[in-house]
């Protein structure tokens, strides 16, 4: 099979070379821990009475002063694990397992170090300093390099690890704090103090079998989280960061210091809807609709989707609406569509949803559930869909003393994660933000949803023929009447008729701004008179700032993509699923639109809609709770003083 350019086969016969080191880490070596403290003490024997105790030398050489005087400890992880089981003689299928990835992935890590150093001119540093000709120009840069290898050797370890033991996750769930014993001198040294590490935490964690794997999980995640802060300011790293590595016999492709997710889907379980179950919100249904073939255009190999490169991709979205307007049904529908076309092509679908039950109070631990929420949905492996319904009860509003700490991380993790400084948009998943009360989302985050479905449930009499017939079943023979049954919800002329609505701005406040600048200048029929009626809309509404004017001409690059993929394209996976990159570019950039003025000024008016229709509600939210304390107040002092 010829592989992509930037992909490098790691060879078996390579990895395999390995294998003896691997066993000799597992078997056993001596390590004094320089940063760690052991967790599991030694009981030291009992003494006669009246015997004191010395102090513990103090070297008092200068540069020996600082070095621990801690005498190396015998590590044994493979005795450690297979005792994991009580006393039980005789390995178990799971502790072989467990034995068997660690070594592979100790094998795994030395491979790539050592094509690291052959890239480099690391090996030949080394020889130098093997025969004692290293120059002393040269041991600034073989220090680095030394230090570049211990960090790509930890980082693949703890990589393959968490990736050939996914299969194995139970449910249990294991905290084993920050990884410390990070020693960057050289990768041997480095191996030997992470192994020592994780042989306390098995120590102390593992009291049963079933948590043997968890442990193991929880310590190579945190792991790949501290060595990956390291790298980035570490020198050196070019030659692995900017290659892929391929080990085809565990389907493992290693892209520099991002944790290789296991390539399953997640089984889902809820009740899927069918387009025509979902009466109303047609601009929302569509926009979904179209979004969940969207996504089936990314491509595997190339790691990137042809929308996101083209413009119209829409990664992250917020649907708002009143309570039983169909937020639910829409997260149904949206998630069967994904399904049934993932199912189809045979590629991998995960779906997840972010709930109140993932706040926890214990300090930092809710930041790092939304973190392992992200991480699960971007995983450029597979399809992704990420939910987080009734997101105003679990991101707090910045400054909100209501808010507790584990709302306030979730908020900042979820800020970075949309719009920071390191996202890329693959487009392999889209993140769906729902509220009945998005005014309570803090402002930042509201706006880093790049479109926006405005869930209204049935609005017109055929709407609520239509629900009535869908929900009361088939078990009556109450007639019709005179009705053409879901013709109302014919999607394409749905949706026309409510873009055509968004010609005039639908909020109040906003409608005033719009009449102001056309009586002013006149028709929106060019850029500057569009940028003229933007920057009224601003003075205004002071959150109109420069990322709302991304999420409009995001939401009319969509418009210009204003076409559905053919069904036949998702039904047969020939006429374009499996196709390769560029070629699904070309197809998709053929059936694209112009933009036109109307689409621009229907994209402002829907966006700054739902800013306005925000902004109104939460001050008058704020306005009302104030009148409520001040009348309390004055209740109160009435009460008080006729007390007196």
């Amino acid at each position: 099979m010829s592989l992509p350019a930037d992909l490098m086969e790691l060879r078996e016969e390579e990895i395999r070379a390995h294998y003896g080191a691997a066993a000799g880490h597992l078997d056993g070596f001596d390590h004094t821990p320089r940063i760690a403290k052991p967790k599991e003490a030694a009981s030291a024997p009992e003494r006669s009475p009246g015997i004191g105790r010395a102090r513990r030398f103090r070297s008092t050489t200068p540069g020996l002063v600082t070095r621990s005087t801690a005498r190396p400890e015998g590590v044994h992880l493979a005795e450690r694990i297979e005792g994991s089981d009580g006393d039980d003689p005789l390995i178990s299928p799971l502790q072989a397992t467990v034995l068997h990835g660690l070594r592979r992935a100790i094998a795994v890590a030395l491979a790539v170090g050592e094509g690291f150093a052959e890239q480099t001119e690391l090996a030949a540093l080394r020889r130098a300093n093997l025969e004692g000709r290293l120059g002393a120009d040269k041991k600034t840069a073989f220090s680095e390099l030394l230090t570049a290898e211990a960090l790509i050797v930890l980082h693949v370890f703890a990589n393959a690890t968490s990736f050939l033991l996914a299969d194995h996750a139970s449910e249990a769930s294991i905290e084993v704090g920050a990884v410390e014993e990070i020693l960057t001198d050289n990768a041997p040294l480095a191996l030997k103090g992470a192994l020592w590490e994780l042989d306390q935490e098995i120590a102390t964690f593992v009291t049963s079998e079933d948590k043997l794997v968890a442990t193991v999980l929880a310590f190579v995640e945190q792991l790949m989280e501290k060595v990956a802060l390291r790298a980035q300011t570490a020198s050196h790293l070019g030659p692995f960061t900017s290659a892929n590595y391929r080990v085809e016999a565990d389907n493992l492709t290693i892209s520099g210091f991002t944790p290789a997710r296991a390539h399953r889907g997640s089984k889902i379980t809820m009740t899927f809807k069918k387009p025509n179950e979902v009466v109303g919100n047609h601009i929302a249904k569509y926009q979904a609709m179209k979004l969940a073939k969207m996504l089936m255009a990314y491509d595997f190999e190339r790691k990137l989707n042809p929308f996101a490169e083209l413009g119209g991709f829409i990664f992250t979205f917020m649907g708002d609406g009143k309570p039983g307007t169909g937020k639910t049904t829409l997260i149904q529908m949206m998630a069967g569509l994904i399904n049934d076309y993932c199912t189809v092509a045979g590629y991998p679908f995960r779906y997840q949803n972010f709930g109140i039950d993932n706040i926890d109070s214990y300090q930092g631990k809710s930041g790092q559930n939304a973190k392992a929420f992200i991480n699960n949905v971007l995983d450029p492996n597979v399809i992704g869909f990420g939910t987080v319904d009734d997101i105003d009860q679990i991101a707090g509003k910045r400054g909100d003393r209501q808010s507790s700490a584990g709302q306030q991380e979730v908020t900042a993790v979820l800020m970075e994660s949309f719009s920071g400084a390191n996202t890329v948009v693959r487009g392999n998943c889209t993140f769906g933000m729902f509220s009945n009360y998005p005014e309570n989302v803090d402002d930042a985050l509201r706006q880093r949803a790049g479109a926006r479905f405005l869930v209204d449930g049935p609005r017109t009499r055929e709407d609520y023929i239509d629900i009535l017939h869908l929900l009361m079943g088939k078990n009556h023979a109450i007639p019709l009447g005179d009705h053409d049954l879901y013709a109302a919800q014919e999607i394409k002329s749905a949706v026309a008729r409510s873009f055509a609505a968004h010609a005039r701005p639908q909020e109040d406040g906003l409608l005033e701004v719009f009449d102001k600048v056309n009586d002013k200048i006149g028709e929106l029929d060019n850029i500057a008179k569009m940028g003229t009626y933007l920057k009224a809309i601003q003075e205004a509404d002071e959150r109109f700032t420069g990322r709302s004017i991304k999420n409009i001409t995001d939401a009319v690059k969509v418009r210009a993509m204003d076409f559905e993929l053919p069904d036949e394209w998702m039904e047969n996976p020939e006429l374009f699923l499996v196709k390769d990159y560029d070629t699904k570019k070309a197809m998709i950039e053929e059936l694209r639109v112009p933009i036109t003025t109307e689409m621009v000024i229907q994209e402002v008016n829907r966006y700054a809609d739902s800013e306005f229709r925000y902004a109104d509600k939460s001050d008058e939210v704020a306005i009302e709770t104030m009148v409520r304390d001040f009348g309390r107040q004055e209740e109160a002092k009435k009460r008080y003083l006729e007390g007196k």
